[in-house]
């Protein structure tokens, strides 16, 4: 089958003889159910299954996931059902076909529509089971984005805002860049157009200035590295998204000129350490921005994002953002949870390793502890969808916390235990309330008595995570339990009293 050859050279992967038959028998199966069925584009219905699966591939080429994706709309859309594709090809396949078909059913009107909350709820149970089901769904959202022109003008915002709002989010919090990038500037071009060309204006005339400027600072650092004999593979180019520009531009009241990565550039390396050593011959020869070093090795972020950035002084004047990367690291930003699913093949193992991350687990967590679907809601997008900040426990641990978080959020997110019993904190050795907000980088310690500490309703007031909020309301239910109690034991033994009140 010449399409079916067409489609595996496709995907980066070499597939085992067992698992490229069972892609063949799938792609056949899906393309017979689909037969005869057209998208709104004139083409084979089948074209859109195969797409999504050819996506997924790029980043997550495992036979059972891409199987169910070359399958995702059969049950709903044609004739076939999941019982037959369950004794066709499995429970496993058939599970996350299922899945898919549930999320499916989720809707995302806007966060005003009485159901929002409860089908966003929906998607994230889904997504803390079996994140394999979410890969798929991005996936096939992509492959709907790029081919969205063929729908109605009024669906296309509907879609769009959806995969804006939703989609690319979670497709930044499990750390793959190249999709959520993607996803964020089709989206963005079809519910803020007017904002899309402006800064597509802006980024092309930066782009115009800084090009030149970028060539021969290239050759610069290629220069710099070789001449103190750092191993490198290879110096890049970055064009910032749209999107992320217009963010930026948000943060700095529209001043392009405040914002030194509209062109970046990339080392890529084989080692850590010559990531360091790259950092380190970079500032021997050129001028660093004095506070833009960050280190996202040593402290990655939430989604699992490392690399070393800086930024220089070129000899004109301009100044360059510069990322240094090992070609690991690389392809997880790119990949991002993908990226950990395989073994090596070093390892010689059979067994894949569980689709995990450190999101996925709070999620999972998270969920079981949510006590009503608004608080589910509020908790996402300050838990979820916030900016993160790193800040520090007094042994040098790491905290990641939302932005906005206070050292109550802080306290707890230690332990319990600690929460319970704060009286005070010092931030970067200088005494503060508990009620303060904190900021990146800051040390922390927690001042803790033996006796529980009395929690009020001003702490709920200046907590922000989820974790903390649901502790401080379970001391307050329980004490304010107790109190109700006392009160009705009162009532009941002075009921005499207005009789007492009229004899008088």
């Amino acid at each position: 089958m010449p399409d079916f050859q067409a489609y595996l050279k496709s995907i980066p992967h070499h597939f085992k003889p067992e698992s490229e038959k069972l892609l063949k028998r799938v792609f056949e199966f899906s393309q017979e159910a689909h037969k005869g069925q057209k998208r709104k584009s004139g083409e084979d219905y089948f074209e859109h299954e195969k797409a999504a699966s050819v996506i997924l591939g790029q980043i997550f080429p495992d036979p059972p996931t891409l199987a169910a994706t070359l399958m995702h709309d059969v049950p709903e859309d044609t004739s076939t059902p999941l019982e037959k594709i369950e004794e066709e090809f499995g429970a496993e396949i058939a599970g996350l076909i299922d899945g898919v078909t549930q999320l499916g059913h989720v809707r995302m009107k806007s966060s005003q529509d009485k159901f929002y909350v409860e089908n966003l709820r929906k998607l994230f149970i889904a997504t803390s089971k079996d994140a394999r089901v979410i890969l798929i769904k991005l996936a096939d959202r992509l492959h709907n984005m790029r081919t969205i022109q063929y729908i109605s003008p009024e669906k296309q915002i509907k879609v769009a805002k959806e995969t804006l709002e939703i989609y690319a989010p979670i497709a930044g919090r499990l750390g793959i860049a190249a999709w959520k990038d993607e996803l964020e500037d089709l989206s963005f071009k079809i519910v803020y157009p007017k904002e899309f060309e402006e800064t597509k204006k802006i980024l092309e005339d930066e782009l115009e200035k800084r090009t030149e400027n970028l060539k021969i600072m290239q050759k610069s650092l290629e220069h710099t590295l070789r001449t103190e004999g750092v191993k490198f593979i290879e110096v890049k180019g970055r064009v910032k998204r749209v999107h992320s520009l217009y963010n930026k531009l948000k943060k700095y009241h529209g001043d392009v000129s405040k914002i030194f990565d509209v062109i970046a550039l990339r080392i890529i390396t084989r080692s850590t350490g010559d990531c360091y050593a790259a950092l380190g011959a970079i500032h021997k020869h050129h001028q660093p921005v004095p506070g833009r070093i960050k280190d996202y090795i040593s402290t990655p972020k939430p989604n699992g994002y490392q690399s070393l950035h800086t930024s220089v002084f070129c000899k004109n004047g301009m100044i360059f953002e510069i990322q240094i990367r090992t070609d690991l690291m690389h392809d997880e930003a790119e990949r991002g949870i993908a990226a950990h699913w395989f073994y090596s093949e070093q390892e010689k193992q059979d067994r894949l390793r569980p689709l995990q991350s450190n999101w996925i687990k709070e999620l999972r967590a998270w969920e079981e502890a949510a006590d009503s679907p608004e608080e589910f809601l509020e908790s996402l997008k300050i838990d979820f969808f916030k900016d993160r900040i790193f800040v520090f426990t007094p042994k040098g641990d790491i905290k990641d916390l939302p932005m906005g978080a206070s050292i109550i959020d802080f306290a707890f997110a230690v332990h319990t235990d600690l929460g319970y019993h704060m009286m005070g904190a010092k931030i970067n050795g200088k005494m503060a309330s508990i009620y303060d907000e904190l900021k990146k980088g800051d040390m922390i310690e927690i001042i803790k008595v033996k006796k529980p500490a009395v929690i009020s309703r001003d702490w709920l007031k200046a907590a922000v995570t989820h974790n903390a909020r649901n502790r401080i309301r379970h001391y307050l239910k329980e004490h304010e339990k107790g109190l109700f109690d006392r009160i009705k034991e009162l009532k009941l033994q002075d009921l005499s009293l207005p009789r007492f009140f009229r004899k008088k």
